[in-house]
Order: structure tokens, then sequence, then C-alpha cells
């Protein structure tokens, strides 16, 4: 028979603020139910719903719950259910979920993780649905990496979420099938949405606002798959001008503040009617890994010495990974709305000041590294069908930007 795990607490509301403000946690009364809920992740059965009450609660160690199936974990509102993981001295994550299936997270927040806000892996099936994860008080790059990660996963569903001061990403996805990323926020996070070695994925209807990098779509060598066949349309992607605090080595951390959408090293994506406003550094760039190991690989070196986490690290030996192509190739946008009313791009950034050179008080709308394979167009590699009139830069990174160009020509389609 299903049952039902009631944790019964007194309620306690100190008040809501807007979805990129944390709010003040001064005064609250915080209570301990580590043990109940614990407890209740471990004698799951299939068919039953874990209830989180309103209230403050405090944890000291990763909530963990494996191989299950068909289980809700549900609380009474992503601004009446806090669970607070600022004292956690055992364990990364805050809760941790691996080889289930069929498990729905909704209406709670998970806050101040040592490591990941929540990690899902290996699972079949799951939805992560009005939930608020972020790191409070200033942006650190000593933040967990990611607030929402399912990683390893199948039939992902994340919506209607909030995800505020990752050091890597907010809203991750990374080797995973059937994808969809719809109708979130993500706010001060080093990228806001990141699709990583991922397949089928639909990104639509969200909102990237004040990263370093609004969306990000990557193929990294080294990992169990690769990714391709990805939609991002009708979302908002503004004013991703944050100064970038990701720990030294990582991947994103090649990522200029500034940067609306970049698409690295990955095949079949089209990008349609989005709203690319006031990214103050590039509209979209698309660029290969190649360029991205050449740029960093003193800083990857010295970092692997010392760095360690669950974020992506920069692969100098990308090479040795044979079925891997850091290529970009069947790049399509077409009817977005790219607009910027900023005069310089990032000068904390050698991209940006190249910019500032190359573009004077008008930063790109669209990058490209000019990395192309011999026996492709380029039109085959990057299609563009904009209605408007788009400043575009071709870096010609493969010949140290010798011909730094602005000809769009080349790659607008049919």
């Amino acid at each position: 028979m299903k049952k039902l795990f009631f944790i019964l607490l007194i309620l306690n509301f100190a008040g809501c603020t807007s979805n990129e403000e944390v709010a003040d946690r001064s005064q609250v009364n915080w209570q301990s139910i580590e043990k109940d809920l614990q407890s209740a992740l471990i004698l799951a059965e299939e068919g039953d719903t874990i209830n989180i009450p309103g209230g403050y609660f405090k944890f000291e160690k990763s909530l963990l719950m494996d191989d299950k199936q068909n289980v809700v974990i549900a609380g009474a509102g992503m601004d009446e259910t806090i669970l607070s993981f600022k004292n956690q001295n055992e364990g990364a994550e805050g809760l941790k979920i691996s080889q289930c299936k069929n498990i729905t997270l909704v209406d709670f927040t998970v806050e101040d993780a040592a490591g990941d806000n929540i990690k899902v892996s290996d699972t079949d099936g799951i939805t992560f649905r009005r939930l608020r994860a972020q790191w409070t008080g200033e942006v650190s790059e000593t933040n967990g990496a990611y607030a929402l990660y399912p990683v390893l996963c199948k039939n992902v569903l994340i919506e209607e979420c909030i995800a505020i001061g990752s050091s890597d990403a907010g809203i991750y996805v990374g080797q995973s099938d059937s994808v969809i990323i719809r109708n979130n926020e993500a706010y001060r996070n080093v990228a806001g949405i990141e699709s990583e070695n991922s397949n089928f994925v639909e990104v639509y209807g969200n909102k990237a606002i004040n990263n370093t990098g609004g969306i990000l779509i990557f193929d990294l060598p080294g990992l169990t798959q690769y990714g391709e066949h990805i939609k991002v349309y009708d979302n908002l992607i503004q004013e991703n001008n944050h100064r970038n605090f990701a720990p030294a080595g990582n991947i994103v951390g090649v990522v200029p503040p500034g940067t609306g959408l970049m698409i690295l090293a990955t095949r079949n994506v089209e990008v349609f009617n989005n709203q690319i406003i006031d990214n103050r550094t590039v509209g979209a760039a698309i660029v290969s890994y190649e360029l991205v190991a050449a740029i960093s690989e003193e800083e990857a070196v010295e970092a692997d010495e010392t760095q360690a986490g669950s974020a992506e690290r920069i692969n100098s030996d990308y090479e040795l990974d044979e079925n891997y192509n850091p290529h970009v190739g069947n790049i399509y946008f077409h009817d977005n709305n790219f607009q910027n009313s900023k005069w310089f791009a990032t000068f904390q950034h050698d991209f940006g000041k190249l910019f500032n050179f190359k573009s004077p008080f008008n930063p790109p709308d669209i990058v490209f590294d000019g990395f192309m394979e011999a026996e492709r167009s380029p039109a085959e590699i990057l299609c563009i069908q904009e209605k408007q009139k788009l400043v575009f830069i071709n870096l010609d990174a493969p010949n140290d930007l010798e011909d730094l160009n602005e000809n769009i020509a080349p790659f607008v389609c049919d």
C-alpha cells in the first residue's frame, strides 16, 4: 500500500524576496530533521511520497537516496521549505540521488552545500520542478559547482526552477539523453544553464540573467558520450555580464564575462526565437575545443596539480580521445533578436579587449573562431539566417587571427 511520510514540525517563515535576491537568514529559527528525513529516504518504497513541511532546516551531512523507483520528494514550496547545508561537515552534495527510476523533486529549496546542491546520477526519469538551489552571500569560487546537477541520466525534466550562485553552472545536464530544460531562471552563476555531452536536449522558455555566460552548449573530450541534437529557443538571455568566478582550470573559466550563448565543439544545434540582449561582450560565440585548449594550456597545467571537484576541467590532452571531434558542425541560427546597448566588451578577458579594438563601440552579435573541417562548406558548419543586420566576427584562430574579418556572407544560408 502506498505510504506517506510526514515530518511534522512548526512552520517558520521569514518573508519572500525577488527571484534573484537571497533572503536574509539571520533571524531564522533553524530546526533539525536530519535523522527523520534520511530515514524516510532509506525506507521509501515504490509509490511513496516524502512530504517535507514548511520551515527552515539545517543539515550537517549529505542526504542520500539510492535504488528507488517512483518516489516523490515534496516540500511546501520553494519559499516555505528551506534545506540549508551551510554547516555541512560530511559529504559534498546536499541531496544526492543515484541509480533510481522515476523520481520527482518538487517545491523546496536547497542551499549552501559544500559541493553540488542537488546531484542525480544514473537515473532513468528525473523531474526537478519548482526548486530553488542557491548559495547565499557573495558569490565565490568556493561555492559548489552545480546547483541542479543530473548526470548520466535519461528522461530528464527541469522546469520552473531557480538557480543562483554556482561557481560552474546553475542548471547543468551532463552525459544525459532526452532532456527538457524549460521555464527556469538562472542568476549570478558562472554559467546560467549548461548542456554538456548530452543528446536530444531542448532548452526553452528560460531566463538567464546576470551570469557570466547565459546558456552554454558544450561537448568535451574524455567522457562517456558525446552530445548533439540540441534546440535552444524562446529564451531570454539578458545582461550576462557578471565577473567569472570559476576556480582556475575549470572549463567554464574560459567564458568571457558578457557572453550570451556559447557553443563549444557541439554538432546539430538549432538556436531560434531567443531574445539575446545586452550581453556586453558577445551575443553568441561558436568555438572549437582547439581554441579553448590553446588559450588555457598554462592555466590548466597549474590548476590540475591543486584543484579537485565535480566541475569539468580543461583537458590539454584532448587529442588522445580518438573519437572526439573538437570542431562544431551543423549549427543553425535563425529568427533571433540580438540587441546590445553596451559600448564596450569586457576588459577582464583577452577576447573582450580584442573586440574593443576590432569592433569599437559595437561589440559583436556572433563570433566564430574560424576552425573548419576542410571537406565541409562554411554554411554546413555554421548557418546563419537572421532577419536583422548582425555584427559578425570570424576570428581566423587557426591562422593566429591574421585574417580576422567581419565577412558573414559565407555563413549566410537559405
